[in-house]
């Protein structure tokens, strides 16, 4: 010890400390690792000896059985088995046996069910809803069937709510369709009431989140008046609408027809017709067992985002799927492009035939049904008709079926998007266009090497894929029943979708079935087969995509697989010339910043000048944001903003002007970021009513068909339509007044016009 009394530690004992602690520690941690495992070892076996063996005969005590078993079948878990084991083993974790219940779909419950019942609900305070229901059940009752009962009408005044809007109704072979009539009030009535029950019972804890699924559907139609309410933002038929929003997350999206509305002093009674004959037929189908029909799910929100969905979406491969089959997946379904394969491609389809000595091999499919191309396509939302053709709803055509707005084309030409179909006879291009929204997913060739489809074939299968998308969106909120019905009838075809229509060798067939039909046509060509073009028949309106001045830019952009591609093109713009009295024709010029937009307006007069088109479209390029396109060097930054886009119009313009050609800005869609060019001397003249000149963009379609069905020649002037509507001309912004602009979450987006 030291002068205080502390133990001194021998020098060599703490030399030896500082010189082995490192190796003292790591050994004794090692040691009290081992330690820990052999307890751990010891406590498992000795559980091991305590669990019996499987099939080992033990005393169970008896399970406690469930009072409801519906409540185990509701919630979507195991089943419990039928016969149970007396006891269970006394240690030992539980075992869960039995068989995974899976809900049955819609049409399985249907099947078993003999008769539908409709129930009219309605509430009134001056009785004029209670005649507008009933009017409704007399029209049901006229058109009841065996298996579609007459209507009951029902006063929610008078309704016990609990009795028919806490739980489906039950009677043995029936199943219920409710439908609601309802008006909206700015004061205080039942009709709250009936709403504040329907929003408790969605948030009840104790009750089911779908109380009402057990019903096979359901409508509401609301009575408004839009000389005190205009909008619904204002009023107009509000508590219908919140009546519809509560039914959807009652009955689990059972929607079984769109919403209807009328407004009580002009249209309600041609409304409620409409709305009554969609619901009738909604019913037939019910009571046949095919069920609501596959489609969107009534409370799910349209895609609203963008023109076109992302060509690399995420497969349709469940969430829960280990990553490893979700990966698969994903790679399963990519397409090669053919641009970017590293060896060279020994033959060229333009300037270079098949060797004599080799048997020609016979015409295969475009896209068979077992290729990564169709599941790609599908998987995009198209509809493959045939072996070559495809249809795919348009985006616009949701938009307008919610009265969220049209496409530039109703603000020039007069085509409401709902009444128009969007297809192609031809999946294959010519071109590999860095802004193409299937870049890489859809065939590419320069001669036509596959089979051939009849037109008969192509024409039934793209009405009937059309019909079929369009039912889809019946369940969705905030769809229009004016507008959906309306839209069971093809007014119009855009044969723009993908690929090369002009290169399906029976596109002039294809045409006529469309024209006698009266669905007036609107084809885009990429200027690149010219004896197809030059042997094109009657069409309501020509497009040629124009997407760059000169050859250097064209091969960028376009990406043309023909090694004389600016051959093809300029001889494209002698025909055009030619058919500039026989066909109504239109420049479409897709700007891509950095690409071709710097200094490039003098080019584009040029090309103008030599073709005379009668209107020239200019439209910012849509980014659909796939990897592929950025792959092709496209991004966000070559996406023109509105201005820029306005901005090259007026140089264009000032360009085509120092040229001698009369050229002015006839319409724009600022939505679209697209802006008309016409022709000033065939499409600005007086109206025949007040003899002020104007412009007229629109086309007179029955004017159209009548000259085709007259048999003499007739040229565009002879179909031009009414002035160009007021909101659409210049400086107005071109969005249709009647309907609502939202942004990306579906609210109302204020837009500022400068004049």
């Amino acid at each position: 010890m030291d002068s205080t009394g502390m133990l001194q530690l021998p020098e060599e004992l703490l030399y030896l400390w500082h010189s082995h602690r490192t190796e003292v520690l790591l050994s004794a941690g090692i040691l009290f690792a081992i330690v820990r495992l052999a307890v751990h070892w010891r406590r498992r076996k000795s559980k091991e000896v305590l669990t019996p063996l499987a099939l080992t005969p033990t005393d169970e005590k008896p399970l406690a059985i469930p009072l409801r078993r519906e409540q185990l079948a509701d919630a979507n878990h195991y089943e419990a088995p039928l016969s149970r084991p007396a006891t269970r083993p006394k240690a030992g974790p539980k075992r869960v046996t039995g068989t995974r219940k899976t809900k049955p779909s819609s049409n399985d419950v249907l099947a078993a069910v003999e008769h539908i019942q409709p129930l009219v609900f309605y509430y009134t305070l001056g009785g004029s809803t209670k005649t507008y229901a009933e009017k409704l059940a007399d029209s049901l009752k006229a058109s009841a069937t065996s298996d579609v009962l007459a209507p009951e009408v029902l006063d929610l005044a008078e309704t016990e709510y609990d009795e028919y809007f806490l739980s489906s109704p039950r009677k043995s072979g029936t199943v219920y369709f409710y439908l609601l009539v309802l008006p909206t009030y700015n004061i205080d009535t039942n009709l709250s009431a009936f709403l504040a029950h329907l929003d408790e019972t969605h948030h009840d804890f104790r009750i089911d989140t779908a109380p009402l699924s057990g019903l096979a559907g359901y409508s509401v139609f609301g009575l408004g008046d839009r000389q005190e309410w205009p909008t619904e933002q204002e009023g107009f038929c509000t508590q219908a609408v919140e009546a519809d929003k509560w039914m959807a997350k009652l009955t689990s999206r059972k929607r079984g027809f769109p919403m209807g509305m009328g407004d009580v002093r002009s249209d309600v009674a041609q409304r409620i017709e409409e709305w009554t004959t969609g619901v009738s037929s909604v019913m037939s189908d019910l009571a046949q067992g095919r069920g609501l029909g596959e489609g969107v799910a009534g409370s799910g929100a349209a895609t609203e985002s963008a023109d076109e969905e992302s060509a690399d979406e995420q497969d349709d491969v469940p969430e829960t799927a280990p990553k490893k089959v979700r990966r698969k997946a994903v790679k399963r379904s990519r397409t090669d492009d053919l641009e970017d394969m590293k060896a060279p491609i020994p033959v060229d389809f333009t300037t270079t035939s098949k060797p004599a000595s080799k048997i020609p091999q016979p015409p295969k499919p475009m896209v068979p049904e077992s290729s990564p191309t169709y599941t790609s396509l599908t998987k995009q939302g198209y509809t493959i008709v045939g072996s070559h053709s495809g249809v795919k709803i348009c985006r616009w055509t949701k938009s307008a079926l919610r009265g969220r707005g049209s496409c530039y084309k109703y603000s020039f030409y007069g085509i409401s998007s709902h009444l128009c179909m969007e297809a192609t006879p031809s999946l294959s291009c010519s071109n590999k266009c860095v802004f193409c929204w299937r870049h890489g997913t859809n065939p590419v060739g320069t001669t036509w090497r596959w089979t051939v489809d009849p037109p008969d074939l192509i024409f039934a299968g793209m009405k009937e894929g059309h019909y079929k998308k369009i039912k889809m969106m019946k369940g969705v909120p905030g769809v229009r029943a004016e507008r959906f019905s309306e839209a069971m009838r093809i007014r119009h075809c855009a044969l723009s979708l993908v690929g090369e229509p002009i290169f399906y060798p029976h596109i002039n067939e294809l045409l006529g079935m469309l024209h006698r039909e009266h669905i007036s046509s609107f084809l885009v060509c990429n200027a690149q087969h010219p004896d197809q073009l030059a042997a094109l028949g009657p069409v309501t309106q020509l497009y040629v995509s124009i997407d760059a001045s000169n050859k250097d830019s064209l091969r960028r952009i376009d990406r043309p697989l023909h090694r004389d591609f600016w051959e093809r093109f300029m001889r494209c713009m002698d025909i055009l010339k030619q058919k500039r009295f026989t066909h109504r024709t239109v420049f479409r010029l897709t700007l891509v910043k950095g690409f071709n937009i710097e200094e490039e307006a003098e080019g584009y007069a040029d090309l103008v000048e030599r073709a005379l088109p009668g209107f020239v479209e200019v439209k910012g390029v849509t980014y659909c944001g796939t990897s592929t396109a950025a792959g092709a060097g496209l991004s966000m930054q070559n996406v023109p903003f509105y201005d820029e886009v306005k901005t090259f119009v007026l140089a264009l313009e000032a360009a085509l002007q120092r040229r001698g050609l009369d050229y002015g800005i006839g319409a724009e869609h600022a939505h679209s970021c697209c802006i008309l060019l016409a022709d000033r001397q065939r499409f600005f003249k007086a109206s025949a009513g007040d003899g002020v000149p104007s412009w007229h963009t629109l086309i007179d379609y029955p004017a159209f068909f009548r000259c085709l069905e007259s048999g003499e020649a007739f040229g565009p002037e002879d179909y031009v339509g009414a002035p160009t509507p007021e909101w659409a001309l210049w400086g107005k912004g071109g969005f249709d007044p009647r309907d609502e602009r939202v942004d990306r979450k579906g609210r109302p987006k204020v837009i500022e016009v400068v004049e």
